[in-house]
């Protein structure tokens, strides 16, 4: 078996996926032989993509307005025609606040990005997918354990992994597995501002909130775009035939949330 290019003839849909880690995965599809098309809110970023990449296409989108999502799963199909691979990336941070100065605007925009708006790619692209593919929607270690100050964020990780699950069973007849990655503590400059944050909200410096939250992890480290990368690659190539329904952290053992 070629393991560097088990995706040859296949076609992905990524969302969020001009930036971070949903341009990981789309490069790292794009080298195991797949033909990609991505969409993103950050018109730099796509432009960028389109100049760098031949079989990787980017258009934009902004997933808070549903209506924008049939015509960008409509591009998707002109561009690849057929399609095996869907991953669900989009997401936002959301608010850092006590429950009771969250905003009900902030919940309703992080209920839209991170889960409506994967709730309607499918609803829209899995009847045309071909069988025998794969759905990959990205949650979050928040959606396996509790985070405090991020109620919005996490009731959305936990709700992406039941959607995953449910579908898991519903499309198993036509071989279609469906699993939720989790991404633990991610390196850049998210993570940051998400840090800068919790600091802002605890009274603790941004190094300390830094240590205090990658000892959360038993590796102790942040996880990498490229880590993400490789396993979602696992995932939705051959080598994860028989994987579908599963919940699947990459956060270097994370069992509690600061």
């Amino acid at each position: 078996m070629d393991y560097n290019n088990l995706l040859k003839h296949k076609t992905a849909l990524v969302t969020a996926g001009a930036n971070g880690i949903g341009y990981a995965i789309a490069k790292k599809f794009e080298e195991s032989g797949a033909k990609v098309f991505v969409c993103d809110i950050n018109q730099d970023a796509v432009d960028m993509v389109n100049k760098n990449h031949q079989n990787i296409k980017a258009i934009f989108c902004d997933l808070s307005q549903t209506q924008m999502i049939s015509s960008m799963v409509e591009s998707a199909f002109d561009y690849l025609d057929h399609l095996n691979i869907i991953v669900n990336n989009a997401g936002i941070a959301g608010e850092t606040a006590g429950v009771g100065e969250q905003t009900l605007g902030g919940w309703q925009e992080c209920l839209q990005v991170n889960l409506t708006s994967h709730f309607e790619t499918m609803r829209v692209a899995v009847p045309r997918m071909e069988d025998g593919g794969a759905i990959l929607s990205v949650a979050s270690v928040a959606g396996r354990v509790g985070f405090a100050y991020r109620l919005p964020y996490a009731a959305t990780k936990w709700g992406v992994i039941g959607m995953a699950k449910s579908l898991a069973v519903e499309l198993g007849p036509r071989a279609i597995r469906v699993n939720a990655l989790l991404p633990g503590i991610v390196q850049g400059e998210r993570q940051d501002k998400v840090i800068e944050a919790k600091a802002k909200v605890r009274g603790i410096s941004f190094e300390e909130m830094k240590d205090e939250i990658l000892s959360a992890a038993s590796l102790g480290r942040f996880v990498t775009h490229q880590d993400l990368a490789e396993q979602a690659y696992f995932l939705c190539s051959d080598l994860g035939k028989n994987i579908s329904g599963q919940a699947i952290s990459v956060c270097g053992n994370i069992e509690k949330a600061n």
